[in-house]
């Protein structure tokens, strides 16, 4: 097979913001407890935190997380969360039928986002709660002194204000299972006063309105045009979710599921654009796609499993095990972020640590990074600076989900000193070679800084406690810059490639 693709220095998409490679964490399952927070255990420091778990954040680079929900958040108290954890009270968490203890909050989240050296996204619980209990969550968080709940915090020990700049209004608050579900147009007035009140405060604050939870709902997309009409002069994102899964295990048909999100995506910026000129707005508001992952080969037995147990303390739940072919998948996701970053500029993947995430730990144990880790890492490494429109052409497959798939998926990342670019490039044949032929239009003196690859004739195979390297990146070959100024050679099959090129500045 062969395919050819054009860049061009001045066909540019958008400033892609580092925040497309956050991530997520929940009071759910392992995630927390014994995940990022284990006191007692060999690794983890005065505190509790697990410094394992820290370096491979920290290796990832992580822009953003968002926290505590999810789910959980819906019936939240962040008070709870707060002051000697030997007075904090224990509580049923009604979404994942647990108990939480509550040993860590939102003090110890800081804490721990310092040394992750991240970003805080909070979300606020708008399911059972509403305005008043978020204004006070915002000024215990947020205020510098001398009012009731910013005096709070610094008894607690926290004089410095946390300074948290995007809030989370609420969960899938479309979703049936909420606790706390309303309607598009009960929750769009709520978030709009929430939002409102908060920007009194603070007007360099951002505030996330909840779209739907899938583009399967029923009430899809009408949900976001309701929402958004009723808050879009006060809201900065509309937040999105999906996951995605190779139940059929059908490889083609599942790389083709990132058509899925293109579309979901293209769909809510249609629905932004119709609100907007409705209103003549000038206003932007953008997407903010905070839960994505795949999530699908323990679902099912997990869904069963939480529904039915008596409410244990932080146990193993959606601990899904990724292999090569969910690797691929997930660079797939990433490159639509990167094409779309016109529209995208907050994305979480979904969970950071046990929970559905590229991080898995054992209690007590080791913890080690599947085979998702890396995709991620490279693209919040180097996918940062000026998204590049990526021209091209070739073979191409029909399945279930879309016709005229591309077996070459592409995007390009140029940054900001204009002397790098960074190429992030999958073959989705499961038995054919490509040959590639990219030109660099407008690019001179190019060069083969770096040349990552994840390949493999097992697409099953992944990283497990006993052999956590089975599936890592390995020294790409194969590709050379002709005299042209083309970069050209071959990828072979089912193969993920991360290639850094140097180029003149113009």
């Amino acid at each position: 097979m062969r395919a050819k693709a054009t860049l061009n220095r001045e066909f540019t998409i958008s400033n892609v913001d580092k925040r497309v490679y956050g991530s997520f964490l929940e009071h759910m399952g392992r995630a927390v407890y014994t995940g990022i927070y284990e006191p007692g255990h060999e690794k983890a420091d005065k505190d509790g935190f697990r410094t394992d778990v820290l370096d491979m954040v920290r290796d990832l680079d992580m822009p953003i997380v968002r926290y505590p929900g999810g789910n959980f958040v819906s019936a939240y108290h962040w008070e709870d969360g707060i002051g000697p954890r030997d007075q904090r009270p224990t509580r049923l968490d009604l979404a994942w039928r647990t108990r939480e203890t509550n040993q860590m909050g939102v003090n110890e989240f800081a804490d721990w986002s310092k040394l992750a050296k991240t970003e805080m996204m909070l979300a606020m619980n708008l399911g059972s709660r509403g305005l008043n209990d978020a204004r006070n969550f915002l000024e215990y968080c947020n205020h510098p002194g001398g009012t009731y709940w910013s005096d709070l915090r610094a008894k607690h020990g926290y004089k410095d204000p946390h300074n948290v700049r995007i809030w989370c209004l609420g969960n899938e608050i479309d979703g049936p299972w909420q606790v706390g579900h309303k309607t598009a147009a009960e929750y769009g007035h709520l978030a709009n006063e929430v939002s409102k009140a908060f920007k009194y405060f603070d007007k360099t604050l951002e505030t996330v309105v909840c779209g739907s939870s899938n583009d399967k709902m029923k009430s899809y997309p009408e949900w976001e045009a309701t929402v958004l009409d009723a808050s879009y002069d006060s809201v900065d994102y509309i937040s999105l979710h999906k996951y995605f899964g190779n139940e059929e295990n059908d490889t083609l048909n599942y790389y083709a599921k990132a058509i899925e999100l293109d579309r979901y995506i293209v769909t809510i910026g249609g629905v932004i654009d119709y609100i907007k000129a409705k209103k003549r707005s000038k206003r932007d508001v953008k997407i903010c796609f905070d839960e994505w992952n795949v999530w699908y080969h323990d679902r099912k037995e997990d869904d069963q499993r939480y529904k039915n147990w008596d409410w244990p303390e932080a146990p193993p739940l959606l601990e899904e095990l990724y292999n090569l072919e969910d690797a691929i998948f997930v660079a797939s996701l990433i490159n639509v972020f990167i094409r779309r970053s016109d529209r995208v500029k907050i994305a979480c993947m979904a969970q950071l640590v046990n929970v559905i995430a590229p991080i898995l730990t054992k209690a007590g144990g080791p913890a080690w990074r599947q085979s998702i880790y890396y995709p991620l890492q490279f693209a919040s490494k180097y996918g940062r600076g000026t998204a590049l429109s990526v021209s091209a052409s070739g073979p191409t497959y029909d399945c279930d989900v879309a016709q005229d798939v591309p077996y070459l998926d592409l995007s390009a990342v140029l940054h900001e000193d204009g002397k790098t670019i960074a190429v992030f490039a999958i073959n989705r044949s499961l038995d054919e070679a490509m040959d590639i032929d990219l030109d660099l239009q407008g690019f001179k003196g190019a060069k083969i800084l770096q040349h990552h690859t994840m390949a493999g004739d097992d697409l099953k195979a992944r990283n497990s406690v006993e052999d956590q390297n089975r599936i890592v990146p390995k020294a790409g070959s194969g590709l050379q810059i002709t005299d042209e100024g083309k970069l050209t050679g071959s990828l072979p099959a089912k193969s993920y490639h991360f290639i850094l090129l140097s180029v003149a500045s113009a």
